[in-house]
């Protein structure tokens, strides 16, 4: 009987609207023939994606904005790089790094999980993975998604969670499990009334229900905690540790906490100098 209906072709369609818009299919101007150069670097491709309110997203005049693009401005700012802002199909973001059309994949990415897989900055943010639903939908623990359809964005943390041993009991209770492209597609989804209930990160949970406490609840009991680094190419270190340099003088001076305070994100930070 059993679950796991794969991507829903809304979400694909709108990723790929959203990679139209951007035109950033295939620049190469990214310095990527050799990302370890970083004394001739002259841009800096961020792989990041556009459904991921508060870490990048569009916002109503058309622009992609962020926590994570406001970081890493700065950074391109310090070093005298072009910001070159690129959202990518996150089940495809492993290829477009490895291709070189991305320089790292830079939006609210779990470490956990993925140590060996990526050349890591060090965590920047403490996050975790939890159950929104509708504030009548009669959902209050994790016990009560038995029999009930739950959205998941495709190679998440959220599903990883899910399909891990510690949450098997749960896994094996739920009547559906659906991976679709993006949060908002899920979250649009459960507001049609089409689903019941959604897994992600706690930071996009509580920047979607803000102004609709009265309509949507997280749930208390978490699925699990996670860490928030940038992922560049196994290898990169020279690029990596550029990034992370600036990274620590923004903490030093002031200006990464100012930043996070401007995405409400004061409270999860946690890289120091």
């Amino acid at each position: 009987m059993k679950k796991l209906r794969k991507l829903l072709a809304v979400g694909l369609a709108t990723v790929c609207a959203v990679g139209m818009l951007a035109g950033c299919g295939g620049s190469k101007d990214n310095n990527s023939a050799d990302s370890n150069d970083v004394e001739n670097r002259t841009t800096f491709t961020v792989g990041f994606d556009a459904e991921y309110p508060p870490y990048g997203f569009m916002d109503e005049s058309g622009e992609y904005v962020g926590f994570d693009l406001d970081l890493a401005a700065e950074v391109c700012e310090r070093n005298g790089w072009e910001l070159v802002k690129t959202p990518i199909d996150w089940d495809a973001k492993d290829h477009e790094l490895d291709a070189g059309t991305i320089d790292c994949i830079w939006n609210g990415f779990t470490i956990n999980g993925r140590e060996d897989d990526y050349t890591w900055s060090e965590a920047y943010v403490d996050n975790s993975q939890v159950i929104i639903t509708k504030a009548d939908a009669g959902i209050a623990k994790l016990t009560d998604l038995a029999g009930k359809t739950v959205l998941v964005q495709a190679d998440s943390a959220a599903l990883a969670s899910l399909e891990s041993d510690d949450l098997k009991s749960v896994y094996d209770s739920l009547g559906e499990l659906t991976q679709v492209k993006d949060y908002n597609t899920a979250l649009m989804t459960l507001e049609s009334g089409a689903a019941d209930a959604v897994a992600l990160d706690k930071v996009v949970a509580k920047y979607y229900i803000q102004d609709k406490e009265d309509v949507f609840v997280i749930l208390d009991e978490e699925l699990s905690t996670e860490q928030y680094g940038i992922g560049f190419k196994k290898g990169n270190e020279a690029l990596r540790d550029a990034v992370q340099k600036t990274l620590k003088e923004m903490v030093a001076d002031g200006t990464f906490e100012k930043i996070a305070t401007e995405w409400d994100q004061q409270d999860v930070i946690i890289l120091s100098e």
